[in-house]
């Protein structure tokens, strides 16, 4: 019993001093100006991106009547296809880049006589923010650009065993070994007082962790404590049955 209690007192003193440190001037780390639309500057390929090259200049890129174009998935090496031009690097490129040099490669076969001949569409495969912890669809989440925390938490379903107060929000360093940005999102005063502060938009990569309630971590430390002694104590009645 004094085992239990002290193991009870741990997580108690664990639980009140936070999950992660966070630090209230982190939030200016995730806050955008108020007319922003989207987080990222400009749209980098990445495997398993789906791109769609299309021009109605050449054939090839002129698709069919079921699709637009012509579509791939960037291959693991970065590159995708095409049976004039054989295979381009395009992971780590922006689709305006790509479109300028599909376009100087396809000058030695067709004749241009637009600025912007090829069209590179892209349908995002290869971003993704993370929410983990008491929520019912926890993982990797697709990142459009437009997600908030409100949005990102909706999307997750928050469970009834949430501790809705002390939502963890983490933005990774984008330096090796540099400090991550963390900040606590209050649910309840966002949701029933309007305060919206907290409600930024994420960037890829974020994560946001939902941490179980005080009572809910006692909950499930004492049933790990106590499961192996209530099965032993079982095992030892049923030998000691006649």
């Amino acid at each position: 019993m004094r085992i239990v209690t002290i193991m009870v007192g741990c997580l108690l003193a664990i639980m009140l001093t936070g999950c992660f440190s966070a630090n209230p001037e982190d939030l200016n780390a995730f806050t955008k100006p108020q007319d922003a639309q989207v987080t990222a500057d400009s749209y980098i390929l990445q495997p398993p991106d789906e791109v769609t090259v299309i021009s109605s200049k050449v054939p090839e890129l002129q698709g069919t009547t079921q699709s637009v174009g012509h579509t791939q998935v960037i291959r693991p090496d970065g590159y995708i296809s095409f049976e004039t031009m054989g295979d381009i690097l395009v992971a780590g490129k922006t689709p305006k880049e790509v479109a300028g040099i599909i376009a100087a490669k396809m000058t030695e076969y067709y004749k241009f006589t637009t600025d912007n001949p090829i069209d590179v569409r892209v349908r995002n495969r290869s971003k993704y923010y993370y929410i983990c912890g008491e929520v019912r669809n926890p993982g990797a989440q697709i990142y459009t650009g437009r997600e908030t925390t409100l949005s990102a938490l909706a999307k997750g379903v928050i469970l009834t065993s949430a501790w809705e107060e002390v939502i963890q929000v983490i933005r990774p360093s984008k330096e090796v070994g540099g400090p991550s940005k963390i900040f606590e999102m209050d649910l309840k005063k966002v949701v029933e007082h309007g305060q919206m502060a907290t409600n930024v938009l994420l960037e890829e990569g974020d994560i946001i962790y939902v941490p179980p309630t005080i009572l809910t971590s006692i909950g499930r430390t004492l049933g790990e404590i106590t499961q192996p002694i209530l099965q032993g104590a079982g095992t030892v009645n049923t030998l000691a049955a006649p």
